[in-house]
């Protein structure tokens, strides 16, 4: 009975976009977070995508995920982190950088209490919104990172926005 417990919890990395809110990452797409720095830009890129990162001599492209999620660029603070992740495509793992306000901690949650977004009145990006939960007194975004580093999709934000 513990044992299925156990498996429908999931670790989560928390971190905060758009002025505080708490957003989740499965803790098993992050290889590691970075303090912030200098991030090449490249043309033609997508306004969300803010250049490249040196990871350890290999080129690891970064997204805003505060411009991303419709909340705003993330402004540059003590505070501001890269989580560099791992996406599985076309059979290849790839790394991509996130660039955030701030990482906060790991939380475990059970996904019996993640439930889906609603269907009006969210500020973020619905469509890379894979539940809420609470943690506390406050709610935890679970975001989707399958989607959320879509490119195509990404360039249909930034056209939305514009």
């Amino acid at each position: 009975m513990e044992e299925n417990a156990a498996s429908a919890s999931r670790r989560y990395l928390t971190l905060t976009l758009g002025q505080g809110s708490c957003f989740a990452i499965d803790i098993f797409a992050v290889r590691e977070i970075l303090d912030f720095t200098d991030i090449t830009r490249v043309p033609h890129m997508p306004p969300a995508m803010c250049g490249m990162v040196d990871v350890r001599g290999e080129a690891v492209p970064v997204m805003d995920l505060g411009q991303r999620l419709g909340l705003g660029p993330v402004e540059q603070t003590i505070n501001t982190r890269i989580v560099i992740m791992e996406q599985a495509t076309q059979g290849k793992i790839r790394l991509i950088g996130g660039l955030t306000e701030s990482v906060k901690e790991v939380l475990e949650l059970d996904a019996a209490n993640i439930v889906p977004p609603p269907a009006m009145g969210m500020a973020a990006d619905t469509a890379c919104v894979q539940g809420i939960s609470r943690h506390g007194d406050q709610f935890v975004i679970v975001l989707d990172t399958q989607r959320l580093f879509s490119l195509d999709e990404a360039r249909q934000n930034d056209a939305d926005a514009a």
